[in-house]
């Protein structure tokens, strides 16, 4: 029977999409790492773009909607579905954004259209994916910059650098490079096959749908966690951290501008309890990427094997995830003094240590201890580290180049006023620079050092995202001992550094510290691993260690299918064996 003409258009057009799901397509040559704008003194344009940027922000809120298939969806009242005020730390008083929060209707909707996108999606070609994904990195490092740094400074309290290496340059690498890594991914099949017998992988899509939790911190993370998984065919159900809400929803809406189809990422801010509990209740779930905090990763991670062990799941589901560190910075009396204070600064208190690989212990030789905190102070005083201020009346103003900003809200702020109050009181405990912190305009917490006497201290294992370093002194002969010290001082194993010029020192403290950092430094500070450059993660209790910025990650979002197509036909079923 003659099949109509619109079955036999739909029918040949899934055909086309699987034949060309297989093909090899090569990606531009000239794909590199984004270059970063200074954002100097003569780059007048720039900072005037920006600054037209910073006030189209300050103007009035934005409401912030769900985004479930495509559709928008807005807070309605306080009780069937409310809305959360993203403010600017450094003015909390200003309401950057009025962000809706999800209920149990749209939860279940969120996850229900990941479902429906997925057969499409996975279907489509490889090429046409890809150039969603190399189209919105353009997008984000021309026609949306300036609107993507302000969002990203004035809801995360970054000044321009730091937000130029987030949620431009980082985050375009993630989506170029994933592009590149996916094609050579793909390319990697059997290297034999016997006479009459071709052999081929397929890399499908995970079976259901991946649910990505993003930080705070880092836009360019938040566009991993969700452009990775969506990129090898997945479909996504995005739950973003409340205080990012503002730039995450525009990075959405910069990737539907490039021509993500609906349902594919499902945006739902809300309570995170309520939006994990329905996403691992159901079978579908196919994947857990995560960055946050260790507690909470841990929890999940123990809720999802509960789910395996009750059989909820079809899989067994995927668990990528990146949560916290106690970096080190250990300094040998051959280093540089002056070289590892400033790269000290830098990984402690750039983006006021709310990095997850922000240096928060060092460990110091007693011959270069005074030289260490005459000159670190005297570098911080110079500079006059004092908080960036994007609030009213101050955009024009030369505080737009300052180095620290905000931290990110009152809970963290009193976590760290805390600590400090603590290491007041502790006889172990000393504070030899800093200690400041304000709160009567935005949450402002000072670069604060402490000393310690003690080598298990607390302190030199408890994470306080936030510019608090702590330093411990050591005997200049007893180096061998201090890298053991800090190999089983933390559970974490995230980043660290060793700064030496003695070539043997670096060699020692590499093997040492093998396992105690997933990024190992050699005379540079413990953050700001490049996309394609330095791997990023780490293990122990700082998460699996997929590396993201690699193309090892991808991997974890794809079901290999091994299929062998066999060209000879059997003339009998015994084997020359079974002949007497």
């Amino acid at each position: 029977m003659m099949l109509s003409r619109t079955k036999f258009l739909q029918r040949s057009s899934q055909s086309i999409r699987c034949i060309a799901q297989l093909s090899q397509v090569r990606v531009p040559k000239q794909i590199t790492n984004e270059p970063i704008k200074a954002f100097g003194v003569a780059d007048t344009k720039d900072w005037d773009l920006l600054r037209a940027s910073l006030m189209k922000f300050k103007s009035s809120s934005l409401d912030v909607p769900l985004v479930i298939n495509g559709e928008r969806v807005y807070y309605n009242d306080k009780k069937s579905r409310p809305y959360f005020e993203q403010t600017n730390p450094a003015n909390h008083k200003h309401v950057l954004a009025n962000v809706t929060q999800a209920n149990e209707e749209d939860i279940l909707r969120a996850i229900q259209a990941s479902k429906d996108a997925k057969a499409k999606w996975a279907s489509m070609p490889f090429y046409d994916r890809a150039a969603i994904f190399l189209k919105a990195a353009d997008l984000l490092s021309t026609k949306y910059r300036y609107d993507m740094l302000a969002a990203t400074m004035l809801g995360q309290g970054k000044n321009v650098y730091q937000a130029e290496i987030d949620c431009i340059t980082e985050l375009a690498d993630f989506f170029r490079f994933n592009v590149k890594y996916a094609s050579e991914l793909y390319s990697q099949q059997p290297v034999e096959s016997s006479a009459g017998v071709w052999n081929k992988a397929e890399y499908r899509p995970l079976e259901g749908f991946v649910y990505a939790v993003t930080p705070f911190n880092f836009t360019a993370i938040a566009g991993n966690l969700v452009g990775a998984p969506a990129l090898m065919g997945n479909t996504v159900v995005w739950k973003p951290s409340q205080t990012a809400s503002l730039s995450n929803y525009l990075l959405l809406t910069v990737l539907e501008e490039a021509g993500l189809p609906k349902g594919v990422v499902n945006f739902i801010p809300g309570n995170a309890i309520e939006v994990t509990q329905h996403v691992l209740n159901d079978k579908d779930f196919a994947a857990l990427h995560f960055t946050g905090s260790t507690n909470v990763f841990k929890q999940l991670y123990g809720k999802i094997q509960e789910g395996v062990v009750n059989n909820v799941y079809r899989d067994y589901p995927r668990i990528v995830g990146e949560t916290g560190g106690k970096n080190f910075h250990l300094i040998h009396p051959s280093a540089s003094i002056p070289h590892a204070v400033l790269s000290t600064i830098r990984g402690a208190f750039e983006y006021q240590g709310q990095k997850c690989s922000a240096a928060s212990r060092v460990y110091l030789p007693n011959s270069k201890s005074e030289e260490f905190f005459k000159d670190i102070a005297g570098s911080l005083q110079q500079h006059k580290i004092q908080p960036v201020n994007t609030s009213a009346g101050s955009i024009s103003g030369g505080d737009l180049h300052g180095f620290m900003g905000p931290v990110i809200h009152e809970q963290s702020y009193n976590k760290l006023v805390g600590a400090i109050e603590e290491a007041k009181k502790d006889p172990e405990l000393e504070i030899v620079y800093g200690g400041q912190y304000d709160k009567s305009s935005a949450w402002f917490v000072g670069p604060t050092i402490i000393k310690t006497t003690n080598p298990n201290h607390k302190f030199l294992s408890t994470e306080f995202f936030g510019p608090i370093l702590t330093v411990y002194e050591y005997p200049d002969n007893e180096f061998s001992q201090v890298c053991d010290l800090i190999n089983n001082t933390s559970m974490y194993a995230l980043t660290g550094s060793i700064f030496a010029k003695d070539r043997d020192a670096i060699l020692e403290a590499s093997e040492k510290l093998r396992y105690s950092a997933g990024n190992f430094y050699i005379n540079d500070k413990c953050t700001g691993a490049v996309v394609a450059q330095q791997w990023f993660g780490g293990a122990r209790m700082s998460g699996t260690n997929d590396k993201a910025g690699s193309g090892n990650i991808l991997n974890r979002f794809v079901s290999v299918r091994s299929v062998k197509e066999n060209f000879y036909e059997l003339t009998d079923f015994r084997y020359p064996s079974n002949y007497e």
